[in-house]
């Protein structure tokens, strides 16, 4: 099986935001996302709604041709949420108010009762649910063992090593966080959940995680949700052909 692109349409939504102009339109960058390959719509509902709305994601769940997979906080009001609009998959997130983008994983182990507590809450209501998790053996087995049905690698610290962030450190810091994220994607397939992957992805870092392969020569990662690189390129080429491009990117022999 091939990998699947998951397009975060959120900072289409920054734009709209600044301004509290009723453009761009949520729905049509989720059809061009749509029509340029992408395979899900991926939609970080923030506490402080600084960027989504409910009214959006509503919208996309009742337009969308493709799966929605909607991001949020461990919080009883979000869960309620998301089981009242029944997304196909919910990927459990840390959040700060004061953050710009999410800094790390969900420390699955502190918040180990409320964790396993939204999974079944979310499944009940027929959710899939992935957690967002650095990658760590450790973090993986204990996604598992609390019901999840995939994990969501934070790749931030490998993206920000390929992109220069650490000096004179950042190639071998690069090639520990990929040796580390391979780990814990193996791992993930030991244990039987879907390995996924996601944060600080552009056009080239991409790469050296797509070549990842199973025992079996088969990609390691099923699923990659990335937003940022895609907005930022769409600015220029237009959001259909930046989907294009990236889906190239990933699937590139």
């Amino acid at each position: 099986m091939l990998p699947r692109l998951g397009v975060n349409i959120d900072h289409i939504a920054t734009l709209r935001q600044l301004r509290g102009t009723p453009y761009p339109s949520i729905l049509e960058a989720a059809r061009f996302a749509e029509a340029g390959g992408a395979e899900q719509i991926t939609v970080h509902l923030r506490e402080d709604r600084r960027h989504m709305q409910d009214a959006d994601v509503k919208l996309l769940r009742k337009e969308l041709k493709v799966p929605l997979n909607l991001e949020m906080a461990v919080d009883p009001k979000m869960i309620q949420f998301a089981c009242k609009i029944r997304p196909n998959w919910v990927c459990l997130v840390p959040e700060k108010r004061q953050e710009i983008t999410t800094e790390g994983g969900l420390n699955v182990k502190k918040y180990r009762k409320e964790v396993a507590q939204a999974i079944a809450k979310l499944n009940k209501s027929g959710i899939k649910v992935s957690c967002f998790i650095e990658p760590s053996i450790e973090a993986t087995q204990i996604s598992h063992e609390l019901g999840a049905d995939a994990v969501e690698f934070h790749t931030g610290q490998y993206c920000m090593a390929t992109q220069g962030a650490f000096g004179a450190r950042s190639a071998a810091r690069a090639k520990a966080e990929l040796s580390r994220l391979e780990k814990a994607a193996l791992a993930a397939l030991k244990f039987g959940i879907r390995p996924h992957a996601g944060h600080g992805f552009d056009y080239e870092n991409v790469r050296p995680v797509a070549e990842l392969e199973t025992a079996a020569r088969k990609p390691l990662i099923e699923e990659y949700n990335i937003g940022h690189a895609i907005v930022c390129r769409a600015a220029l080429v237009g959001l259909e052909r930046a989907v294009r491009e990236m889906k190239s990117a990933i699937l590139a022999p």
